[in-house]
């Protein structure tokens, strides 16, 4: 059983801190390499990082298909994980990026209300639920813009895909930290994820008429390189090492830093706006993650 700290200490807020900043900048490749169709740039990046990660493993000799009572676990995280993707990507083509990212960070409360009546040391103290709110509420600052953009014909079903991809997000975790998961490697857990989304998503692909093909531009395949190798393998490497180390309920909190470092490398790398909204983001985020990870009096 591996030792499971009650805090965040300074080697997972680093860690934290890393792979949402690249999650942030993740947001701006997917974004720039649109001669991809969607589903099939997912199918790409997966199955790369399944080769990767079994790589990996071999190499450090990691067993990934010991008999562990991980499996059904594991094909459920991995089924959620792929219907998340899924419902992102589907839902896009009916509701704006803004909103989507705003029912999309619904996830952490997902995690705060049901984990801890499976796992009671998950269970968060009110200032803690506090700081889940004020970071929520920042990021709907971010995009409210965006957020309250003219509606299309088919906006309430983008925004239930949206909704859904959180809570099925929300709902990996749950798996994750309280099922047979909980004792796996790092790297099983994310096999299972990875693997069954490699599998999934090409068929979801094939289903909605995506046009396959290899005959991209160099930074389409540059991006799908990073993608692959630092998002889909190591960032997400990271984070599943975490979640067996660490209280899932404060990790998640440090996630609604993504879309806010997403805007934050449209302003750098795009010349896009420095506004007002964005920096009252950048410091409602910060106080609801300090709100959060913060110690209880003596």
């Amino acid at each position: 059983m591996p030792e499971r700290k009650t805090h965040l200490d300074g080697l997972a807020v680093g860690l934290l801190l890393a792979c949402c900043l690249f999650w942030g900048f993740q947001q701006i490749l997917i974004k720039a390499t649109g001669e991809v169709p969607p589903l099939w740039q997912a199918a790409l990046r997966f199955a790369g990082a399944t080769a990767l990660l079994a790589g990996w493993c071999a190499w450090r000799r990691v067993p990934l298909f010991a008999r562990d009572g991980t499996l059904r676990g594991g094909l459920l995280a991995g089924l959620l994980f792929a219907a998340e993707f899924s419902c992102i990507y589907l839902g896009l083509r009916d509701t704006t990026a803004s909103r989507l990212t705003v029912f999309l960070y619904t996830s952490p409360f997902v995690v705060a209300l049901l984990l801890p009546r499976l796992v009671p040391s998950e269970r968060l103290r009110g200032v803690q639920w506090a700081g889940l709110v004020v970071a929520f509420c920042a990021v709907a600052v971010a995009f409210a813009e965006g957020f309250v953009a003219a509606h299309g014909p088919h906006q309430l079903r983008g925004d239930a895909l949206a909704l859904a991809a959180g809570t099925l997000w929300g709902l990996t975790t749950l798996v994750i930290r309280a099922s047979r998961l909980a004792t796996a490697s790092a790297e099983k857990t994310l096999f299972y994820q990875v693997a069954v989304t490699a599998v999934v998503a090409p068929l979801l692909s094939l289903a909605l008429g995506e046009s396959w093909s290899l005959a991209y531009s160099g930074f389409a395949w540059g991006s799908l390189a990073v993608q692959t190798v630092v998002g889909a393998f190591a960032s997400y490497l990271a984070w599943m090492w975490l979640l067996r180390h660490y209280p899932a309920t404060r990790m998640a909190s440090f996630t609604f830093l993504t879309p806010v470092c997403a805007l934050v490398f449209g302003v750098v790398l795009l010349a896009e706006p420095l506004t007002a909204q964005l920096v009252l983001a950048l410091a409602g985020v910060a106080v609801g993650i300090v709100l959060v990870n913060r110690k209880p009096a003596a």
